[in-house]
C-alpha cells in the first residue's frame, strides 16, 4: 500500500439521549456565529445601526438553508424528489448543495439591502465575503467529518483513506487494495481561505470596497473558479454525472464565474446606496 493517511473518523460527535450531534451540523453552527461576530464588529465600525446585523443574519441563515436544500434536489436529485416532493423536507437525512445556498442568498440579500441598507446588494457583499469564507471552510470541514464529497484517487503521500465511506470501499486497484483519495474538501478549504484573507485586505488595506461589488467579482471568481477545476478531480456526486464532460457543479459555477467578471469590470461605476431611508 503507498503512503496515505487513514481517515477513520466518527460523523457523530456525541449522543443527546437518543439524538445525535454530529460534526457537520455542529460546523454550520459555529460558521454562522463566527460570521455573525465578524460581521457585526465591521458594521459597528463602520457606525451602521445594530439591528441591520440581526436582522441580516435571519435573511442569510433562512435562504442559505433552504437554498441549499431546493439545490441539491433540483440539481442533483429531481428524478427522486419530483416524485416524492415531502422527502426534500426531511433535511436531517442529508443532501445540500452549495450552489444552491449561493444563488439563494443573492436573492435574499436582494431583497434585504432594498428594505434594510437602503445600498446596492454588492456593498453588502464586499463587506460580507470574509465571514461567507469562514462559513464555508467550517462546511468543508465537515464534509471532511464526514468522509463525503472526495476526489479520485491518488498516488500522492496526503490521500486519503475514507474508511467510513462505501463509495471509497469501492474503489479498488488490480491487487484488491483500497485506493488513498485526494481529500478534496481541505483543497476547498484552502480556496476559502485565499477568498477570505484576498478579500479583507483588500477592504482593510486597499479600501477597494469605494469600488462597490470589485472585491465580490474577485471573491466569486476565486471561490468558483477554483471550485470549477477542483471537481476535475472529485467522484460523481450522483449517477447522472458519470461520463459527463462538465458535471452539475461546473455548470453552476460558470454563471457565478462570469458574474464575477461582471462586477470587476463595472464596479466603478456602480452607485453605493438606493436612496436615504
Amino acid at each position: 500500500m503507498i503512503g496515505s493517511i487513514v481517515w477513520d473518523v466518527d460523523p457523530v460527535l456525541f449522543h443527546l439521549g437518543p439524538r445525535e450531534i454530529r460534526w457537520y451540523g455542529l460546523m454550520w453552527g459555529i460558521g454562522f456565529i463566527l460570521a455573525y461576530n465578524m460581521v457585526a464588529n465591521l458594521f459597528k465600525k463602520e457606525g451602521h445601526p445594530d439591528k441591520w446585523v440581526d436582522k441580516l443574519f435571519v435573511y442569510c441563515i433562512v435562504s442559505s438553508v433552504i437554498g441549499a436544500r431546493l439545490g441539491h434536489c433540483l440539481f442533483y436529485e429531481w428524478s427522486y424528489y419530483g416524485a416524492h416532493p415531502l422527502e426534500i423536507l426531511k433535511i436531517w437525512n442529508g443532501g445540500l448543495a452549495s450552489h444552491g445556498g449561493v444563488f439563494a442568498l443573492i436573492l435574499a440579500l436582494v431583497i434585504y439591502s432594498y428594505k434594510v441598507t437602503r445600498k446596492s446588494v454588492w456593498w453588502l457583499f464586499d463587506r460580507m465575503i470574509p465571514a461567507v469564507a469562514v462559513v464555508c471552510m467550517c462546511i468543508r470541514f465537515g464534509n471532511l467529518m464526514n468522509s463525503e464529497i472526495f476526489g479520485y484517487p491518488t498516488t500522492l503521500p496526503w490521500g486519503f483513506e475514507f474508511v467510513r465511506s462505501r463509495e471509497w470501499q469501492q474503489l479498488y486497484n488490480a491487487n484488491g487494495e483500497a485506493l488513498p483519495c485526494h481529500p478534496t474538501q481541505i483543497y476547498e478549504m484552502l480556496y476559502c481561505l485565499v477568498a477570505g484573507v484576498t478579500s479583507w485586505v483588500m477592504y482593510r488595506f486597499y479600501g477597494l470596497q469605494k469600488h462597490v461589488g470589485l472585491i465580490t467579482g474577485v471573491s466569486l471568481i476565486i471561490f468558483f473558479g477554483a471550485r470549477f477545476g477542483l471537481e476535475f478531480m472529485k467522484n460523481p456526486q450522483v449517477a447522472q454525472e458519470v461520463g459527463m464532460t462538465l458535471n452539475i457543479g461546473q455548470w453552476l459555477s460558470l454563471p457565478l464565474i462570469l458574474l464575477g467578471i461582471y462586477l470587476i469590470f463595472t464596479s466603478g461605476k456602480r452607485k453605493e446606496a438606493l436612496g436615504n431611508k
